[in-house]
């Protein structure tokens, strides 16, 4: 995945993979998303991303996937 902003246009660009872009469908009138020929999500366009999304601050977090058991685990205790 791939986080893009453009600072001059106050725009955000996500790409979730680089699989062509089949079409484009607006959500609002600043969110838009490409969807490739399956209908699955290849990125999305945030337009005044500051306003519309609150993107005043970005951070990434990956979270680890959890067994079955080390959920029950935490739940427990």
């Amino acid at each position: 995945m791939k986080v893009k902003y453009f600072s001059d246009t106050d725009t955000a660009h996500v790409e979730f993979t680089d699989k062509g872009v089949h079409e484009t469908k607006e959500l609002s009138e600043n969110i838009y998303i490409d969807i490739d020929e399956k209908g699955n999500i290849v990125s999305m366009t945030i337009e005044h991303a500051k306003e519309a999304a609150g993107l005043w601050e970005f951070s990434y977090q990956e979270m680890s996937r959890q067994t079955g058991s080390e959920s029950r685990a935490d739940a427990e205790s």
